[in-house]
C-alpha cells in the first residue's frame, strides 16, 4: 500500500474519532480534512458524491467516505476505509453497553456531556453554510432550498428525503439543455454487488423467519433497517425504539435513551449506536453473546448501504456524462443543502433553549468560520468544560 493511502487511512481514523454531531456535521468535517487542507477531491465532488449516497438507503456518511476511498484507491481501501470509519464509535458503543446498567444503579450523571450537544448544532450549521455557498448559485437553487428546508422540518418520514432529491433534481433536469454534450457515454454496469445486496437481503429474511436464533434474528432485523432508512441515523433511532423497546421489549425505554445520549456525544457514524443495541439484546447469553450482539448489529445495519455505494460508484463518472444527469445534480445539491439547514434547527430542539446553549452554538459556527482551530481541539475544550462548569 503506498504511503498516500496510508496518510488517507490516517485522516479517515481522525475523521471518526473527532467527527461530532451526525452526517450533516460530518460533511463540513469533510470539507475542512479531505477537500480544504488534503485536497484529495474538489468542492464539487464531495458535493455530488454526497447527494448521491443521500439518494441510497443507508448511512449517508459512511456511504460517502467509502466512496472517497474508493476514488483514491479502488476497492481495497475502500473497505479498509469503512473499516476504519465505523470500528471506533461501534467498539465504544459495545463498551457503552456494559456500563450503562451500572451508571443507572449508582445514579451517575451524564451532565458533563451537555456542552457537546450544542457545539454538535454548532457543526451541523456550518456545513449548512458550507454546502449552501458552494452549490445554491441560482433563482431555481435558491427556491428549491428553501422548500426543501421547509418540507424536510414538517415533514418527517423516512421517504420525504429520497423523495425531495428526485424531484428536486427532475426539476433541474428539464434544463439539460444548458450543459455542453460529452461523447463516450458508454455505460457498462457490473450488476455483481447489487445481486449480493438483493441476495443477502433474501436469505437474511428467510432464516430469519425460519429460525429461533437471536443473533439471526437480529442480523435481519438490522439488514432490513439498514436497507430501508433514509435520512441517517435521526431516522433510524424512532424505529429501532419501536421495533425494538415497544414490540421486542429487547430494552427499556430508559436503556434506549440513556445509549442514544451517549452515542450523541460520540464522534463518527449514528449508525454505531445499532451495536449498543444489538449488546443488550443478547445480554441473556453472557459478555460473549453480548459482543456476538454488536457485532451483528453492526455488520446488519452497515451492509446493505456498503452494497449499495460500491455498486453505484463504479460508474457513476460515466453516468455523470449524460447531460440529463448534470443538470440534475444541481437541483439534487439544492435540496440536500436545505435538508441541512432543517437539520442544524431539528437538532436543536431537544437543548434547553437557554442563552448559554444558543451562545455555544453561535461561538462553534464563528470558530469553524472565522479560524483555523482543529475540530478535535473544539471538541476536547467542549468536553473539558463540561467537568468543570
Amino acid at each position: 500500500m503506498s504511503l498516500r493511502y496510508y496518510i488517507f487511512l490516517k485522516d479517515v481514523l481522525l475523521l471518526a474519532l473527532t467527527s461530532f454531531g451526525g452526517p450533516q456535521a460530518h460533511i463540513a468535517l469533510m470539507f475542512k480534512l479531505l477537500v480544504e487542507k488534503r485536497r484529495y477531491l474538489t468542492d464539487q465532488e464531495l458535493i455530488e458524491l454526497n447527494a448521491l449516497c443521500q439518494i441510497l438507503p443507508g448511512p449517508t456518511s459512511t456511504q460517502t467516505i467509502t466512496a472517497i476511498g474508493f476514488r483514491i484507491g479502488g476497492p481495497n481501501l475502500a473497505y479498509l476505509t469503512l473499516l476504519v470509519w465505523i470500528m471506533p464509535a461501534a467498539t465504544i458503543m459495545a463498551l457503552a453497553a456494559f456500563v450503562i446498567s451500572y451508571l443507572q444503579e449508582n445514579n451517575i450523571s451524564l451532565h458533563f456531556l451537555r456542552i457537546i450537544l450544542p457545539m454538535a448544532v454548532g457543526f451541523v450549521a456550518y456545513a449548512a453554510w458550507k454546502i449552501s455557498v458552494k452549490v445554491v448559485n441560482t433563482k431555481v437553487a435558491i427556491v428549491l432550498m428553501v422548500v426543501s428546508a421547509v418540507l424536510s422540518y414538517f415533514f418527517r418520514s423516512p421517504w420525504v428525503y429520497p423523495l425531495l432529491l428526485i424531484a428536486g433534481g427532475a426539476v433541474t433536469a428539464l434544463r439539460f439543455k444548458q450543459h455542453p454534450q460529452e461523447k463516450d457515454k458508454r455505460l457498462h454496469i457490473q450488476w455483481a454487488n447489487f445481486f449480493l445486496y438483493v441476495g443477502v437481503f433474501i436469505l437474511a429474511a428467510a432464516l430469519g423467519g425460519a429460525t429461533s436464533s437471536l443473533p439471526v434474528r437480529l442480523f435481519e432485523n438490522f439488514y432490513r433497517n439498514g436497507s430501508m432508512v433514509f435520512g441517517g441515523g435521526q431516522v433510524l433511532v424512532p424505529l429501532m425504539y419501536t421495533e425494538f423497546v415497544q414490540f421486542k421489549g429487547y430494552l427499556t425505554g430508559e436503556e434506549f435513551l440513556s445509549g442514544y445520549a451517549i452515542a450523541q456525544a460520540l464522534p463518527g457514524p449514528t449508525f454505531s449506536f445499532t451495536s449498543f443495541v444489538g449488546n443488550l439484546a443478547m445480554r441473556e447469553y453472557g459478555i460473549a453473546g453480548q459482543f456476538l450482539g454488536s457485532f451483528v448489529a453492526t455488520v446488519g445495519i452497515f451492509l446493505p448501504g456498503t452494497f449499495l455505494i460500491f455498486f453505484v460508484i463504479r460508474f457513476w463518472e460515466e453516468l455523470k456524462k449524460y447531460r440529463v444527469v448534470r443538470a440534475s445534480l444541481e437541483g439534487i445539491s439544492a435540496v440536500s443543502s436545505g435538508m441541512v439547514v432543517a437539520a442544524a434547527i431539528m437538532l436543536y430542539h431537544p437543548i434547553d433553549n437557554t442563552l448559554l446553549n444558543f451562545g455555544i452554538v453561535v461561538a462553534t459556527f464563528a470558530l469553524l468560520m472565522f479560524t483555523r482551530i482543529p475540530a478535535p481541539v473544539l471538541i476536547l475544550t467542549g468536553l473539558l468544560l463540561g467537568f468543570v462548569l
